[in-house]
C-alpha cells in the first residue's frame, strides 16, 4: 500500500501529505480512460468517484459454414480473442490530509482531456473547491449534499448483494448480510458524518430530512482529541477497540448494588458515561492509571453511539419505520460502534427495529453526486456489479499491520470499491415464490467454519490447475505465464483475506468464491480458460449425438423417461470445475458417456422423487419449461438436449438458458446458438422446434458457475412471462445445490446435479456421485425430500 509522512503545506494553509506513493495499478487505477469524476469532501475524510472505460479481452465464437458437409473432424466452431470495453466505476476514500497529494497524482495521470466538470458534494466541497480547480484544472460543480446521499444509498442496496447487514457481536458470524429487496422502500437513513443527519427515504425522489444532531463523528474526533491527545480519527478508533469504558462509565450496578429490576435496567447498563471521572480519587488525573486513554476513547465511543442509536430509535417509531440503515464513515465497520447501536436500538424497541449498516458506508454521496453528474448516460437503465478483484473489501486492514491479520479495530487509509457495468439490467425471476425472502446459497460459509476451512482449501489447492489451462488457453502469446502468476498471486490473497475476514465482500460462499476467480482472471485477461476443452468437447458430443438419440426412441416410453434423466445426470458428471472429475478427464481422455452413467449412484438415489416426476409426466404437458443449462460437451448435448427434445415432442415449448459470459467448462449463450443449430441439421424434432419457436435460446445474465435468481436478464424474465412458464429446471451442482436448493418457486420445479465432491458428498449423508432428483410442486413443496447435513 501507500507510504505516509506529513508536512506542512503553506500554500493551502491545511496539513497535506506531499511524499504519498501511490502505485497507480493499484489505488487509482486506470485513470488514462478516465472519463468522469465526483468528489465527496466530508469534515475528515474525502471520497473520490470516476467513471473509466476497461479495455479487456473476450473469448468470442464463430460458426464455420458446415452447409455444406455433414459434421465432421473439424471444429464446428472457431475461437476468437476480441478487445471489448466496459464500463467501470471506481471509488476510492482517504483522509483529507492527503486531498493534495492525491489530486496531484490524479492531475499527472490524467489523459483524458475531454473532462471539463467535476462534481462535488460534502461540506468540504467549498472548502477545498479552489485547491481542485487549481490542481485538476476542472470546473467545481457542486451537488445538493442529501440528493446525492440518497442517490448514493438507494444505488448500494439495489446493485450490491448482501450491501447491508446487521451486526451481532457474540453470534458465530458476527456479520449477518441481509439479500437485496426488490423494493427498498420506505426506510430511514441515518448518516453520521461530523455530525448526523436522519432522513426518511419513501421513493426514488421523495425524501425528507427529519432531524439530526450535532453529536456525531466530527464530537468523537474533537472530544478524543481533547482527551486522549490523540489527532488521527483511525488511531482514536483504535484506542477505543482496546479500552475497557467500564473503568470510566458509571453503571446501574456501581449506584444500586446491582440491577434496577422494577425498571427493567440490568446491573451492567450504563448510568452514566464519564461518570466516576466526577468521583475519582483525590491526586488521580485523565492521565493517570485508573483512566488510560484506551478507556476514555471507548467511553467516549459508548457515549455517543448510544446517543445516535436512541435518535435513531425515536424517530423510526415516530414515523412507523422498520428498516433503519446507518451510513457516514463514523462506523468504519468498527465492531464497538456497531454494536452500541445495535444494542441501543433493539433495546429501546424491544427488537422490534433492526439497525442494519452498509459495506460501503462512507461512499455514499461520492456515488450519488456521481449519479448526478452521469444522468445523461441514464446509469439506471443498467445493473452494475462489484468487481471483487479491484474492491478492497469490509473492514480492510491498516498498512501498520500485518497485512494477513484480522483487523478488529477497523482502520486503513485507503479503501477502494470498483464496480462494473453489466450488459443490461438484472430483475427478479418472476417465478420466485417470495423474491424478499429468496436465498441463493445454501450454506453460508461466513456461519461454517469447519465448511469454510474446506472450501478455502480447496480452491487454493485448485489453484495450480487453474493456472496451466489459463496458459494453455492462449499458447500463442508468451506473455500469458507472466499474467497467469499474477492471477495467481492476486486469488491467492484474496483467499487469504477472506480466512481472516470471510465476511469482506458479504456473505462468503461457494458461488462468491467462484465469481472471486472468474473477476480475477478476468482482470489478468483470461476470459475463458477452458474455451480450447469446451470447443473439443462439444466437437467430439456432436459425433455421438444421432446414436444416442437412436437408441432412445428404441426404448418403449416408460424405459425413456428413465434413461432420458439418467443422460441428463450422467451428462453432468462431466464438469471440470469438480477435482474428482477434472482429475479423471485428464487421466483418461477416453473417459466418455457410457462411463459416467455406470458411476452414476443405483436408484433410490441420495434425494429421489423421480416416482413423482414419472407420474407427472403421465399427465398433460407443461405449458412451457426454463431450463437452466450447466455445462458444454457431453452434458448439453447428450443429455440436456435429448431431454429438451422429449418435451418438445410432449407439446411443452421450452427456453433454455445459458450463461452470458464464460464461467469453467459452462456452455455460454454464443456457443449454444451455434450448438443447437447443429443438432437442429441432425435433428427434426430440434429444427421444427426452432422453425416454429417453440424452442428458444435465452441468455440468463450470469457469468458464473452457480445462479441467482434474483439477478437473471430482463429478457429472460420478459420471456417467461410471455411463455406462462410452468416448469422450472435447474440443472448442476453450482446452480442446483451450491444454490438453489431451497428456492422456493410458484411453478413446478425439477433440480438435478450429481455430487462431484466427496467433502460434500459425506456431509450430505451421501458418497461420491451421489444423485439429487428433486421434483417439487408448490402446494407440496414443504413436504419434499430434504437435504441436510448427516
Amino acid at each position: 500500500m501507500a507510504e505516509f509522512v506529513r508536512v506542512d503545506s503553506s500554500t493551502s494553509g491545511h496539513t497535506m501529505d506531499k511524499s504519498i506513493t501511490l502505485p497507480p495499478d493499484e489505488i487509482f487505477r486506470n485513470l488514462e480512460n478516465a472519463k468522469r469524476f465526483a468528489i465527496d469532501i466530508g469534515g475528515s475524510l474525502t471520497k473520490l468517484a470516476y467513471y473509466s472505460t476497461v479495455q479487456h479481452k473476450v473469448a468470442k465464437v464463430r460458426s464455420f459454414d458446415h452447409t455444406t458437409k455433414e459434421a465432421t473432424g473439424d471444429n464446428l466452431y472457431e475461437i476468437s480473442m476480441q478487445e471489448e470495453v466496459t464500463a467501470r466505476l471506481h471509488f476510492i476514500k482517504f483522509e483529507n490530509a492527503y486531498i493534495e497529494t492525491c489530486l496531484d497524482f490524479v492531475k499527472d495521470h490524467l489523459v483524458n482531456t475531454e473532462t471539463k466538470v467535476i462534481k462535488a458534494t460534502g461540506g468540504g466541497a467549498h472548502k477545498f473547491k479552489e485547491l481542485i480547480e487549481r490542481k485538476l484544472g476542472l470546473k467545481v460543480d457542486k451537488e445538493d449534499e442529501m440528493t446525492c446521499l440518497i442517490k448514493g444509498c438507494n444505488f448500494v442496496l439495489r446493485n450490491i448483494p448482501h450491501e447491508a447487514f446487521v451486526y451481532a457481536k457474540h453470534a458465530d458470524s458476527e456479520f449477518r448480510f441481509q439479500t437485496t429487496q426488490p423494493d427498498i422502500f420506505p426506510y430511514l437513513l441515518v448518516n453520521i458524518g461530523s455530525g448526523v443527519s436522519i432522513v426518511k427515504v419513501e421513493s426514488e425522489d421523495k425524501f425528507e430530512r427529519i432531524g439530526g444532531s450535532s453529536i456525531g463523528g466530527g464530537t468523537f474526533w474533537g472530544l478524543g482529541a481533547l482527551l486522549t491527545k490523540t489527532k488521527r480519527f483511525d488511531e482514536l478508533l483504535q484506542l477505543a477497540s482496546k479500552g475497557q469504558h467500564t473503568s470510566v462509565d458509571m453503571l446501574v450496578k456501581d449506584i444500586y448494588g446491582g440491577s434496577y429490576g422494577s425498571l427493567g435496567l440490568t446491573g451492567d447498563l450504563i448510568a452514566s458515561s464519564f461518570g466516576k471521572s466526577a468521583t475519582a480519587d483525590k491526586g488521580e488525573t485523565w492521565e493517570g492509571p485508573k483512566f488510560s486513554k484506551e478507556d476514555m476513547a471507548k467511553s467516549l465511543l459508548h457515549m455517543i453511539s448510544n446517543d445516535i442509536g436512541q435518535l435513531a430509535c425515536l424517530y423510526a417509531k415516530l414515523h412507523n419505520l422498520s428498516r433503519v440503515y446507518f451510513g457516514g464513515f463514523f462506523i468504519r465497520g468498527h465492531p464497538v460502534t456497531m454494536h452500541t447501536i445495535t444494542y441501543s436500538i433493539n433495546f429501546f424497541t424491544k427488537g422490534e427495529v433492526q439497525a442494519l449498516f452498509l459495506r460501503h458506508e462512507g461512499y455514499l454521496g461520492a456515488i450519488g453526486a456521481f449519479l448526478k453528474g452521469a444522468e445523461e448516460d441514464n446509469p439506471n437503465q443498467y445493473s452494475w456489479g462489484e468487481n471483487y478483484a479491484g474492491s478492497s473489501g469490509l473492514m480492510s486492514v491498516s498498512p501498520e499491520m500485518y497485512p494477513m491479520q484480522r483487523a478488529r479495530s477497523g482502520t486503513f487509509s485507503f479503501d477502494m470499491l470498483e464496480m462494473d457495468r453489466l450488459e443490461g439490467k438484472l430483475v427478479n425471476l418472476p417465478l420466485l415464490q417470495d423474491a424478499s425472502s429468496y436465498i441463493p446459497d445454501t450454506v453460508d460459509l461466513t456461519e461454517d467454519a469447519h465448511a469454510r476451512e474446506y472450501w478455502l482449501y480447496c480452491f487454493e489447492e485448485a489453484l495450480d490447475g487453474v493456472v496451466q489451462r489459463a496458459v494453455a488457453s492462449q499458447p500463442d502469446m508468451p506473455e500469458a505465464a507472466e499474467r497467469a502468476e499474477k492471477f495467481r498471486q492476486k486469488y491467492r490473497h484474496k483467499l487469504q483475506t477472506l480466512r481472516h475476514q470471510p465476511f469482506a465482500y458479504g456473505s462468503l460462499t461457494v458461488r462468491s468464491l467462484l465469481d472471486t476467480r472468474e473477476h480475477c482472471l478476468n482482470e489478468f485477461n483470461f476470459p475463458d480458460p477452458y474455451s480450447k476443452i469446451k470447443q473439443r468437447e462439444n466437437d467430439m458430443a456432436l459425433k455421438y449425438y444421432q446414436k444416442a438419440v437412436k437408441c432412445l426412441d428404441e426404448l418403449s416410453w416408460e424405459e425413456r423417461q428413465y434413461a432420458l434423466v439418467r443422460g441428463v445426470l450422467a451428462g453432468n458428471v462431466f464438469d471440470w470445475g469438480a477435482k474428482a472429475v477434472s482429475d479423471v478427464l485428464e487421466s483418461d481422455p477416453e473417459f466418455g458417456f457410457e462411463q459416467a452413467k455406470r458411476q452414476l449412484e443405483e436408484r433410490p438415489w441420495l434425494v429421489d422423487s423421480y416416482d413423482q416426476w414419472f407420474e407427472r409426466l403421465k399427465g398433460p404437458p407443461h405449458k412451457c419449461a426454463m431450463f437452466f443449462v450447466d455445462n458444454s460437451g457431453v452434458d448439453i448435448i447428450l443429455g440436456v438436449m435429448p431431454f429438451v427434445r422429449e418435451l418438445l415432442s410432449r407439446g411443452t415449448e421450452v427456453v433454455l438458458a445459458s450463461n452470458s459470459g464464460p464461467a469453467l467448462n459452462d456452455v455460454t449463450n454464443g456457443e449454444l446458438q451455434i450448438l443447437t443449430e447443429s443438432i437442429a441439421a441432425m435433428d427434426p424434432v430440434v429444427q421444427a422446434g426452432l422453425r416454429e419457436d417453440r424452442l428458444t435460446l435465452v441468455q440468463s445474465g450470469s457469468s458464473s458457475p452457480c445462479l441467482d435468481l434474483s439477478r437473471l436478464d430482463k429478457v429472460l424474465a420478459m420471456v417467461v412471462r410471455e411463455r406462462k412458464t410452468d416448469l422450472v429446471i435447474i440443472e448442476g451442482m453450482g446452480r442446483a445445490i451450491h444454490t438453489n436448493y431451497y428456492a422456493m418457486l410458484s411453478c413446478e420445479s425439477l433440480k438435478m446435479a450429481v455430487i462431484k465432491n466427496s467433502w460434500l458428498a459425506d456431509r450430505l449423508g451421501g458418497k461420491l456421485f451421489s444423485v439429487v432428483f428433486k421434483y417439487e410442486v408448490p402446494a407440496t413443496s414443504q413436504h419434499s425430500a430434504a437435504l441436510t447435513p448427516s
